[in-house]
């Protein structure tokens, strides 16, 4: 089937060991974990609770140990928690990393210096060092990013068992974009007693807004596991096209089974989202919506840095609340790249202006905000949140 944003590596001598050691390798997450999942988000719908969603925009392999994750899962806590004190409702944390090594990419090359090389794509396709040799597609990087997956996974699954059986229904769960189908599709796994695929690489995956044709490889790869699966949702985005990756995704329209994440920047969303919110609630799925107010506002600072503003994304994140409350639908949370570090990388707060950005910059792609901006963010959007009663 037809697969955008893939890595050129079926020649390479090691593609096919690679996808044969994946396709028996023992599973990242598992099929009890998985349902625990979408019964919690299954119930999301029926409390109003919130989700929030947050992490890395690309996940490093050398900040998968234990010291890193600890940091990562604390950010989760403490911004989960945050959310809950300001609405005084339950909050799921699905965190971002766990498996968020691929990036789909605008353009396939870069100039760096005289010379054109690929485009950084995450670490399990290539490198971040920018030279021609370090950006080839290197198929045993999936093998990197199992292991390194591993052991975030079975960090994640002792915090959420830190209090004993059963685990938290809160989470942290992880989740990441399912972009590079050689991976994905050799960790889908059979259960033997329910017939069910399951895709094992995560709890949550989603389709990104540059591969989520319901043709071709990655919405067909979603549609056949029982996961919960998200579908990130662009500026040009047309009803009745968002409505036909809701059919093959959610077929059944089953609670808990699809999130619909729109990131379509401050001043698109007001005209784009209200027919795309009535169009799939016309048609009967009762998705999970959560905002993701970082993607369309990217710009690039007068240093050539990408970043986003602080100002823009708390105004999508509000527009985008106000437009599903009028709707009559919940607004269930926000989906920020977050950095546990205290990065400057987005401009507000404490990152006062542009000039601030070469302070500590550290994202392998685009720009994360750091905790106090994400607590900013998450307090504006969540103050203005109307009563269940209201809707």
């Amino acid at each position: 089937m037809p697969a955008a944003q893939q890595p050129d590596w079926r020649d390479h001598a090691a593609h096919h060991e690679a996808c044969q050691r994946l396709a028996s390798a023992p599973p990242l997450v598992t099929l009890t974990e998985i349902r625990h999942l979408r019964r919690s988000l299954a119930h999301l719908l029926t409390t109003d609770a919130l989700l929030l969603q947050l992490g890395d925009c690309a996940e490093s392999f050398y900040e998968c140990t234990p010291r890193h994750i600890s940091e990562k899962l604390r950010v989760i806590d403490r911004l989960g928690d945050r959310l809950g004190e300001l609405t005084a409702r339950g909050v799921i944390r699905v965190g971002r990393m766990g498996g968020q090594f691929a990036k789909p990419r605008s353009r396939a090359t870069e100039r760096h210096g005289t010379e054109v090389i690929p485009s950084f794509q995450g670490h399990l396709i290539n490198s971040e060092i920018p030279s021609a040799v370090t950006r080839k597609a290197n198929p045993e990087r999936m093998l990197w990013a199992y292991d390194a997956s591993g052991r975030v996974q079975r960090a994640m699954r002792a915090h959420r068992h830190r209090d004993g059986d059963p685990p938290a229904a809160e989470g942290p769960w992880s989740s990441h974009e399912a972009l590079v189908i050689d991976y994905e599709s050799r960790l889908v796994r059979h259960d033997a007693d329910t017939g069910d695929l399951y895709l094992t690489s995560t709890h949550l995956p989603w389709v990104g807004e540059r591969t989520r044709r319901p043709a071709d490889a990655h919405v067909a790869l979603l549609s056949a596991v029982v996961n919960p699966v998200g579908c990130k949702i662009g500026p040009a985005a047309d009803p009745d096209d968002i409505a036909r990756v809701c059919e093959a995704l959610d077929p059944r329209r089953e609670p808990g089974r699809l999130v619909l994440i729109p990131r379509m920047g401050r001043d698109r969303i007001q005209h784009v989202l209200p027919p795309v919110v009535r169009r799939v609630a016309n048609a009967g799925h009762p998705a999970i919506w959560l905002c993701d107010p970082m993607h369309g506002n990217t710009v690039t600072s007068p240093l050539g840095l990408k970043t986003r503003h602080l100002t823009d994304m708390i105004s999508e994140a509000l527009r985008f609340r106000d437009i599903l409350e009028k709707n009559r639908q919940h607004p269930a949370g926000l989906h920020l790249e977050v950095a546990a570090d205290d990065v400057t990388e987005c401009v507000g707060g404490p990152v006062e202006s542009d000039d601030d950005l070469r302070r500590h910059y550290t994202s392998l792609c685009d720009p994360r905000l750091n905790v106090d901006q994400a607590a900013t963010l998450i307090e504006a959007w969540a103050r203005g949140l109307c009563p269940p009663a209201a809707r």
